[in-house]
């Protein structure tokens, strides 16, 4: 039978239920991986593997703009002095930093290969060099100085920082992940210069919420660009919480390829997305056909993402497109919000937008005063010194007789001259060369300096005004490099509405495209012919009805209605009645009321700018995109009272504007004198002491003015200077030849 043998000791054995001891031991892993690991500090938005790996650099001495060391180099001295890990894991970190496409402001300048958004490993560290970036030599700036404390490593050997100066608003600016035992942080990145406002307005308005902030940090600002499509109570509501999310999209623009056809090139894509994951997702879909309305995805990206989507056919409208990939793949994804941080490095806490600033901002106050502290006590050393060099200077013969005859010069200097210990010091170890006479006159200049330095930093420290105001001027001047103007400050992450797409969106989709020309009767019926006809004599029309309107479109196109109560109303072309018979009424298309009448009708072509205007001879220019309409009651655009009501709408491809009035006074002026607005009553184009507007052409001046006559003829005039003027102006009478019926066609 085995014998059991007691372990070394003195022999007394402690019995611990295993309860309790799993509860003590899980609890102090919690609390390690919690302070130690997965949380980063609220002042500067460190983990402690990323602030060793700073403060290493930084003794390396890899500052920005020196040369760079191996990546092993710096791993080594991070784990052999500050952090007993892994090497794979303080790479890894390492690497992060460095990554100009995870982190917003690098932390890192990196050399050789640190990794793709495709998401390909770095390079082993022993192939690539670092050293620190200008961002985190704002982190380091006042380390010296006493600013913040230090604690011994692990082993006592070293001293490392408890937390760094942090003149950078890193928490936010970079943002952090992590997940710790029972909690969690997400903190995307954001605009740094929108958060240096957003403190500046805090010190001015110390109890400001996170809701006034948000025009000052109004979303993050990832470095991978994208659309934010996050609606403003959302938003609003993350940020006064610390908890919530932000959906963002990819930023794709449509590119023609010709005779029609056309492909959509992704750009951008979402934070946190690996390229080469989103491609290999869409093209699974591809082969699985739950992307009908794809054809191909090609991945031609260079240095620039360019993801190249084909579609199934050309009269697939590429938002209806984006929208199916933005619902099935990481093109849109949701970035969490979770501001969970250790609040003075100790306590963990879920923090709003303006307490994570609050935090920054006290902790500069305390930077600030720490190192106005540090310098006092440096400057009344240097003051305490140079009184002994002037009493030497005043008694040179004699310090100098001293120094030659006694066996103890120091403690004689001090009984003769009433000198400190420093002071005589002080003297003892000055330079022959120094014995000059403009020295003394140099030293009493120093001297006043450092009085007049020092009762400048004596009243910093006793007014908090002062301090605050001081620590506004920092964050102005740090503002400066990372401002809007710069390549590295400008925003990347641009805001927009998610489009709404109707359910039956996918299924308009499929239509043919083919061309057909649609004709408009002057009592507003609508039909669509097949082809592009150019001879419409032969066209039948209901009883007393004539031709009104007719122009070349799609099937797939969109046709605008412009009415004379000012808005605008969207038909699909595919859901016009056929040419065979006289088509239908646009007022059973759409909630058009019965004494407005239409004005015109016309394809809708995406980018353009409309000129509108009123009878009364008010107007302005509006982009096309903002008059669609998704709804049968259109969209008011013009905003008109009875008895004024929308006159005309026309194309702006020119840059001068020309009106004409009922009271035939012709006035030309500048298109850059209109505003433009997306609704409104617009502004006077043309004075009139009786009548209106009869008509208005926007025209290049370098082309000329044309009109046609009752005739048919084409005038055009190219010396128009006696018609030009001021908008608003009453203008004079037309040229000769201008019809009579006041209208340039």
């Amino acid at each position: 039978m085995a014998t059991r043998t007691l372990p070394p000791g003195d022999g007394n054995i402690e019995k611990v239920t295993l309860k309790d001891a799993l509860e003590e031991r899980y609890l102090a892993y919690a609390l390690s991986t919690i302070m130690h690991r997965a949380l980063p500090d609220a002042r500067d938005g460190l983990k402690p593997v990323h602030r060793r790996i700073l403060h290493a650099m930084r003794q390396l001495r890899l500052d920005p703009g020196q040369g760079f060391k191996k990546s092993a180099r710096v791993v080594g001295d991070v784990i052999g002095k500050f952090h007993p890990h892994g090497d794979q894991s303080v790479y890894d970190a390492l690497v992060r930093l460095a990554q100009d496409f995870a982190q917003r402001y690098p932390l890192v300048d990196g050399q050789g290969n640190f990794g793709n958004v495709d998401g390909d490993n770095a390079a082993a560290m022993r192939y690539t060099e670092a050293r620190l970036t200008e961002t985190a030599r704002l982190l380091l700036d006042g380390i010296d100085e006493d600013a913040v404390d230090f604690r011994p490593t692990y082993d006592g050997s070293e001293e490392e920082p408890v937390v760094l100066p942090a003149a950078f608003p890193n928490l936010l600016a970079n943002g952090s992940q992590g997940i710790a035992v029972g909690m969690a942080t997400s903190i995307p990145p954001h605009n740094a210069a929108e958060l240096l406002d957003a403190a500046l307005h805090l010190i001015d308005n110390p109890n400001a919420l996170a809701f006034d902030l948000l025009k000052f940090v109004p979303g993050p600002d990832f470095p991978t660009g994208g659309v934010l499509v996050e609606d403003h109570v959302g938003v609003a509501e993350a940020y006064a919480t610390g908890r919530g999310s932000f959906r963002v999209r990819a930023r794709w623009e449509k590119e023609e390829t010709g005779r029609g056809t056309y492909v959509v090139v992704v750009t951008e894509i979402p934070y946190g997305v690996a390229k080469s994951r989103l491609v290999e997702k869409i093209a699974e879909l591809l082969t699985d056909k739950k992307l009908p309305l794809l054809a191909d995805v090609r991945d031609e990206s260079a240095e620039d993402i360019r993801l190249v989507l084909e579609p199934r056919a050309r009269t697939v409208d590429a938002e209806v497109l984006m929208e199916s990939l933005f619902k099935l793949t990481e093109l849109e994804a949701r970035v969490p919000l979770n501001m969970n941080v250790l609040v003075r490095g100790q306590v963990p806490k879920v923090l709003s937008l303006a307490e994570a600033l609050r935090e920054w901002l006290d902790h500069r106050r305390d930077v600030l005063l720490r190192r106005s502290r540090y310098r006092l006590d440096q400057i009344a050393h240097r003051i305490e010194v140079l009184g002994g060099y002037l009493a030497a200077y005043l008694n040179l013969d004699e310090v100098i007789r001293i120094i030659r005859e006694e066996d103890e010069p120091k403690q004689k200097l001090m009984r003769t001259f009433e000198l400190t210990d420093v002071q005589a010091e002080a003297i003892l170890n000055m330079r022959l060369r120094s014995l000059r006479r403009l020295e003394e006159m140099e030293i009493r200049k120093e001297h006043d300096a450092l009085v007049k330095e020092q009762d400048g930093l004596n009243k910093l420290v006793a007014s908090e005004g002062a301090q605050w105001k001081s620590i506004a001027k920092e964050i102005r001047e740090t503002r400066k490099t990372y401002g809007p103007d710069t390549a590295i400050g400008r925003r990347r992450t641009t805001f927009a509405a998610a489009p709404t797409v109707h359910e039956d969106a996918f299924t308009e989709a499929l239509v043919e495209r083919e061309p057909i020309t649609i004709v408009v009767s002057a009592k507003g019926w609508i039909r669509a012919l097949k082809g592009h006809v150019q001879d419409l004599s032969n066209l039948q029309f209901k009883g007393d009805d004539s031709h009104g309107h007719a122009f070349f479109a799609e099937t797939t196109s969109k046709v605008m209605v412009f009415a004379s109560n000012g808005r605008f109303y969207t038909l699909d072309a595919a859901k016009l009645p056929g040419g065979r018979g006289h088509g239908e009424p646009v007022r059973l298309m759409i909630d058009l009321e019965q004494e407005a009448e239409i004005v015109s009708v016309f394809t809708y072509q995406a980018g353009r700018k409309l000129l509108v205007a009123s009878r009364q001879g008010r107007g302005f220019m509006v982009a096309e995109d903002d008059c669609l309409a998704n709804t049968r009651k259109g969209k008011q655009v013009l905003v008109t009272d009875p008895p004024d009501a929308a006159l005309a709408v026309r194309f702006v491809d020119g840059d001068w504007v020309a009106t004409i009035g009922d009271n035939r006074k012709l006035l030309l002026f500048p298109l850059n004198q209109v505003p433009e607005m997306a609704r409104g009553r617009g502004v006077r184009l043309q004075r009139y002491k009786e009548g209106g507007l009869s008509d208005l052409k926007v025209f290049s001046m370098a082309a000329g003015l044309t009109w046609e006559d009752t005739s048919g003829r084409t005038w055009t005039v190219t010396d128009l200077i006696e018609w030009q003027g001021e908008r608003a102006s009453a203008g004079r009478l037309p040229p000769k030849g201008f019809p009579r019926t006041n209208t340039f066609s």
